[in-house]
């Protein structure tokens, strides 16, 4: 049997398609007989030859090195006027890229949807605190530079991380309508207003919006 000549693009060709079928099916509805019939002719042994199961697939898509977030390390080699300004640069960035690509949209349509899971879930608060812990020094360059009210930036960071990543969350917490999303991002304004901490623009805002409508709170197309 001829080897495969680009084992990259057969591997990357694997996930993608999984990751179609999850939005699509729903991951726990989706089995690798589904995944291998999508790829085109391709064999169960070449989708074995890359991948255990499923779950690995998941984890390619979620911790994988390449599909890892670039905002923060962008942010940090940028040219900026001060650390408040940093820090709104690795927010945009790390926003934009949730809805950059269509690979992009689709791993965050299919990270709400697996918000549902225990087992994703402790995940993901697993990386929303080691997000945190990557806010933290901006936070801190910015309450020495005096663009950020003094306080203790990993406090700071953690609360930020608490109302913006779960609180705002349809999944976590239920929200009725994109109207009572939209109230809920009022008061967040002034929480963060409230703790001297107005890091929310409106480019952030725009942003913001465009997650909602692609992502979080879709609308419905005929």
């Amino acid at each position: 049997m001829p080897r495969n000549k680009y084992p990259e693009e057969t591997r990357q060709k694997i996930i993608e398609t999984s990751l179609k079928l999850f939005v699509e099916k729903g991951y726990d509805e989706t089995t690798v007989l589904d995944i291998v019939a999508n790829l085109g002719g391709m064999t169960r042994g070449a989708f074995y030859h890359h991948f255990k199961n499923k779950e690995d697939i998941l984890e390619a898509v979620f911790y994988g090195e390449e599909y890892a977030p670039k905002g923060f390390e962008t942010a940090k080699a940028a040219n900026v006027a001060n650390g408040m300004e940093r820090l709104r640069l690795a927010l945009k960035l790390s926003l934009a890229e949730n809805t950059g690509t269509t690979f992009q949209t689709d791993a965050t349509k299919l990270a709400m949807q697996l918000m549902m899971s225990p087992r994703f879930l402790a995940e993901k608060v697993k990386g929303d605190i080691q997000t945190a812990a990557l806010l933290e020094p901006l936070i801190a360059e910015g309450m020495a530079d005096g663009s950020i009210a003094p306080g203790n930036p990993k406090l700071l960071a953690q609360l930020f991380m608490v109302v913006v990543n779960f609180w705002m969350m349809p999944t976590i917490f239920p929200t009725e309508s994109e109207d009572e999303l939209w109230q809920k991002g009022e008061m967040m304004l002034k929480i963060m207003e409230a703790v001297n901490f107005p890091v929310i623009d409106d480019e952030l805002t725009a942003l913001f919006e465009q997650t909602v409508e692609t992502v979080l709170m879709p609308k419905e197309t005929e």
